[in-house]
């Protein structure tokens, strides 16, 4: 019998030839060489994902990504000092600054002082040497191992960047973590960060994404977090890329006993985005919280996906996430929550608001309950609307132009997600992770007015 040989895409066949050429450059450490093969294994004999995969069926990738730039290498020195000048703009969160230019880890480029006592920053391929444990961890958790964004980011895994915070530290200033796309012609970056917060340490991440407007460029990205038992992580997240990028970002967390996470998502760039979120219990009586705010306009496309797995009993969930939609816009949101048969005492609740401020965009939703417990308490819900007409006329009544009005009504739509954000514990570090989230949102409504 024969067999049937799949049509490739341009895009898959510039993919599958990237990869060639990547294994003929050089070896790898043995321990990358493997998760590269696998994660190609997983992707060459799937293809890009397409409508007819149901976790891909609002981003139908193998038709909005219709060529594959080529691989980015490691930054020249005149692109590190452009880079430079880049990251030199952007308003610094927290007070250390760790940058990546092309997926590559550029020290030089840090600002803000030493890092912290009890954090240490260093080379994923380089520490994969001391600590075997590490591949299990890179292998990714069942239900990322099986995703194809992340099966490509192990392909062309080469090297990432893995910052630790020693156990029972407290980090007082958040870490401020900037993934730059240089300028040039259009490219495809590979980046891969694993963060591991010690038992009962307390720490906050904020990460930004960036690049050159009017650049076509690819970013495909995985951040893996470990949250030992008792610890806490606040994890914020700009996606401000340039506007004809396509953006694929995915977070896979596991969370210990006692431990709490939380991260918040603010979506504004690219012209096609993709956020994943993995998140898992791996000890009781945790918490974790997700948001989310979405700001699309023009003719964007932004998808976010999660799949929340409640492993143990006696864990705590809450997803919320926003969306404000504008001219030809389309958002998707797909949540799912599963409770294993194990997880009894499970608390999970789910939420997605959108807010149409047009006749022209589009919003998809899709939550999920998978509950193979009987002793839950679980729900979900979405609300897509207009903003409310009698609050404009509030407004309006008392010499509001429509215009600020309307700025006013959206930024505490979004407050809402951002406000509780974070633990009071951290102190100064939640208060930097905010103000850069609400000025994110500002910027955006002044932009479209």
């Amino acid at each position: 019998m024969n067999a049937v040989t799949p049509i490739r895409t341009p895009a898959e066949q510039a993919l599958i030839g990237a990869f060639g050429a990547l294994r003929d450059a050089g070896p790898a450490a043995a321990a990358l060489e493997s998760l590269r093969i696998d994660g190609f294994a997983r992707f060459e004999a799937t293809g890009l994902p397409h409508r007819r995969v149901e976790a891909w069926k609002y981003t139908d990738l193998r038709t909005m990504m219709r060529e594959a730039k080529p691989l980015a290498g490691a930054p020249d020195a005149s692109a590190l000092l452009a880079a430079k000048v880049a990251v030199g703009r952007l308003p610094r969160v927290g007070g250390s600054r760790i940058v990546l230019v092309d997926g590559h880890y550029a020290p030089d480029l840090a600002d803000g002082g030493p890092l912290p006592e009890g954090v240490t920053v260093s080379g994923l391929a380089e520490a994969l040497v001391r600590r075997s444990e590490l591949q299990t961890l890179l292998a990714g958790q069942p239900a990322t191992r099986e995703n194809t964004a992340f099966a490509l980011n192990n392909a062309f895994l080469t090297d990432g960047l893995l910052i630790e915070i020693a156990p029972g530290t407290t980090v007082g200033h958040a870490l401020d973590l900037v993934f730059l796309t240089s300028d040039g012609a259009a490219k495809l970056t590979n980046a891969r960060v694993v963060v591991i917060v010690g038992a009962g340490a307390t720490a906050g991440l904020v990460e930004t994404h960036v690049g050159p407007a009017g650049t076509e460029y690819q970013k495909n990205v995985v951040v893996q977090a470990i949250i030992r038992d008792g610890a806490r992580l606040e994890h914020g997240r700009r996606q401000l890329e340039g506007a004809d990028a396509l953006h694929l970002s995915t977070l896979e967390a596991d969370i210990g006993a006692e431990a709490h996470f939380d991260t918040l998502t603010l979506t504004s760039g690219a012209s096609v985005a993709r956020n994943q979120l993995f998140v898992r219990f791996s000890g009781e009586h945790a918490r974790a919280t997700l948001r989310g705010v979405t700001l699309l306009k023009g003719r964007q496309h932004a998808d976010t996906t999660l799949v929340m797995d409640h492993a143990v009993p006696n864990c705590e969930s809450r997803e919320t996430f926003k969306h404000v939609l504008d001219g030809e816009a389309h958002g998707v949101f797909q949540g799912k929550i599963i409770v294993q048969p194990i997880a009894q005492k499970t608390d999970g609740r789910m939420m997605s608001q959108t807010i149409m401020l047009a006749e022209g965009p589009a919003m998809d939703n899709k939550p999920e309950l998978e509950i193979f417990a009987d002793d839950v308490a679980c729900a979900h819900g979405c609300t897509c609307g207009r903003l409310d007409e009698d609050l404009m006329f509030y407004l309006n009544a008392r010499g509001i132009p429509a215009k600020e009005a309307e700025a006013l009504l959206v930024e505490a739509f979004a407050r809402e997600a951002i406000e509780d954000f974070g633990d009071e514990g951290l102190g100064e570090a939640v208060e930097e992770l905010r103000a850069a989230l609400f000025a994110s949102v500002t910027d955006w409504m002044l932009a479209r007015t």
